[in-house]
């Protein structure tokens, strides 16, 4: 039986031959090219918005190589000045004041969240850690933590479910989990029910607040300040708040003490927190004096989900959202070579 015919580059055919000549130059031409290149002997650099000069174009790479994390950051943040930048345009496209503007306005074509968006991206991989739906959060470098030799994790809102705090300490066993609810009488079973994980977690029914309050027949309330003190603890890596409208005054009093020690930035690594605008003081202005708060000492969202939950079993607005924040500001791990 005959052979059918192919051509190869290793035969010796007349066609063969040409095909090699028309393509050796060209190998040689790219070759020229990609040696020469000034890419390949320029720092590493993220190319920004085209309204931010950079010295050249090209994809960029998913992550940062090393030694090239704070060149990522202050990128980033140019980046990140830009998107603050259309924040005040859509503030005076539909205010043209802070004041004019609401949260949830009937007829505008505008929500309270469309000002507020995850601009700053975490320079290592985001995940999503926990169980699906509610109850799991988003998390920058979580390879970091499954690395360290040791890592503080604080939980606000515990309620019954703890799926994200046991994932964290069976990925990350480096780790310890301090958790607070005052609803609830322990960990959820993810916890309770696993006896490597239930060394590392500690619970306290206490609840997280702007002041220090121990009154009769009431949950004792702490402020975050006071209970780092309490367990001696001067960073937290991870701060999980969820905390049902009250993370307004537990986070502006936190911030005001570090204010009083001169201090400009939080002492977390990051943030997941789920931000509920349910009180009718919760309006446009309180939210955005709140939101730049938290930017000033450090705080940048580099994610974020919607929880429509209660849109769909209740038809009530979309006034819950999941926030993911980077501190941007702090010598740790997530933005420090």
């Amino acid at each position: 039986m005959r052979r059918p015919r192919t051509l190869s580059l290793l035969t010796t055919t007349p066609a063969s031959r040409r095909l090699l000549l028309y393509l050796l130059p060209l190998l040689l031409l790219t070759a020229f090219l990609l040696l020469t290149s000034p890419i390949l002997s320029e720092p590493w650099h993220w190319p920004t918005d085209a309204r931010i000069p950079h010295r050249f174009n090209r994809p960029p790479p998913y992550f940062p190589p090393p030694g090239h994390l704070a060149e990522w950051v202050a990128e980033e943040e140019e980046r990140y000045k830009v998107a603050v930048a259309d924040r005040w345009d859509l503030v005076r496209q539909y205010g043209p004041g802070v004041d004019d503007l609401q949260t949830f306005p009937k007829g505008k074509p505008y929500t309270l969240w469309d000002f507020f968006i995850p601009a700053w991206r975490c320079p290592h991989s985001t995940q999503r850690v926990g169980k699906l739906a509610d109850g799991g959060k988003w998390v920058c470098g979580m390879e970091l933590l499954e690395a360290a030799d040791k890592c503080v994790i604080y939980s606000f809102g515990v309620s019954s479910d703890s799926s994200f705090e046991a994932e964290m300490l069976k990925r990350a066993p480096g780790c310890e989990v301090w958790g607070y609810d005052f609803s609830v009488n322990s960990w959820g079973p993810q916890i309770t029910l696993n006896d490597d994980l239930s060394p590392r977690a500690h619970f306290h029914k206490w609840g997280l607040g702007g002041l220090d309050t121990l009154e009769p027949n009431k949950p004792p309330m702490y402020t975050l300040r006071t209970l780092m003190a309490m367990n001696k603890h001067t960073f937290i890596d991870v701060l999980k708040i969820d905390i049902e409208g009250s993370e307004f005054d537990a986070l502006m009093s936190f911030i005001a003490s570090l204010e009083l020690n001169g201090e400009d930035a939080v002492p977390f690594g990051q943030m997941q927190i789920e931000v509920h605008v349910w009180k009718p003081r919760d309006g446009f202005r309180y939210f955005m004096e709140w939101w730049e708060l938290l930017e000033r000492f450090g705080l940048r969202p580099f994610w974020f989900e919607p929880n429509l939950v209660y849109v769909n079993s209740l038809h009530a607005r979309p006034d819950a959202v999941e926030y993911a924040f980077i501190n941007v500001k702090g010598n740790h791990a997530l933005v420090a070579d």
